[in-house]
């Protein structure tokens, strides 16, 4: 131990000049100052299930790996509606869920977004004509956002959310 303190002693601090910023670091900065511009904050967003096959829930936690990592973006998701700027909504609308989604969308204060995720959401998607199926999401609430696809690609609900903040600004 004596001897390696010694050693540090004797060559000092050496450290590795600090990496430069590269173009991918300035568009995420440049993102985060437009949406606290925007919001004055980060974005929060609410999932909510309304009776999908998980397809879309995959890609939505795929968002979240280091990979797209979203939350480097200012976009995180939250817990309670009463946070939650944006509601993310995946599946056609069920009858069983028909009533917490109006809750939810209640719940959740001005202004707010609605994003219909995926093609079930949209128009059904597959599960179109069932007994269980109310409808698609535009025929319960308001929707700001389509992303389709079935289920739609992580860059695409990305690049969805972060037109969502640009049309706002």
């Amino acid at each position: 131990m004596l001897k390696t303190l010694r050693q540090i002693a004797s060559i000092g601090i050496v450290s590795e000049t600090p990496p430069q910023a590269d173009e991918s670091l300035r568009l995420r900065d440049g993102l985060q100052d437009q949406i606290r511009a925007v919001l004055g904050r980060a974005l929060c967003i609410r999932h909510i299930d309304a009776g999908s096959c998980n397809g879309c829930e995959l890609e939505i936690h795929a968002i979240n790996n280091p990979v797209y990592d979203i939350e480097r973006f200012g976009l995180k998701f939250v817990a309670s509606p009463r946070h939650a700027d944006v509601l993310l909504v995946t599946g056609p609308v069920t009858w069983n869920m028909r009533e917490a989604l109006l809750r939810t969308y209640h719940a959740t204060p001005s202004p707010k977004w609605v994003v219909a995720l995926g093609d079930c959401a949209a128009n059904c998607g597959v599960f179109a004509g069932s007994a269980a199926v109310v409808g698609p999401l535009a025929d319960i609430l308001p929707v700001d956002l389509h992303v389709r696809g079935c289920p739609p690609p992580p860059l695409d609900i990305v690049k969805g959310l972060l037109a969502l903040i640009e049309a706002r600004g």
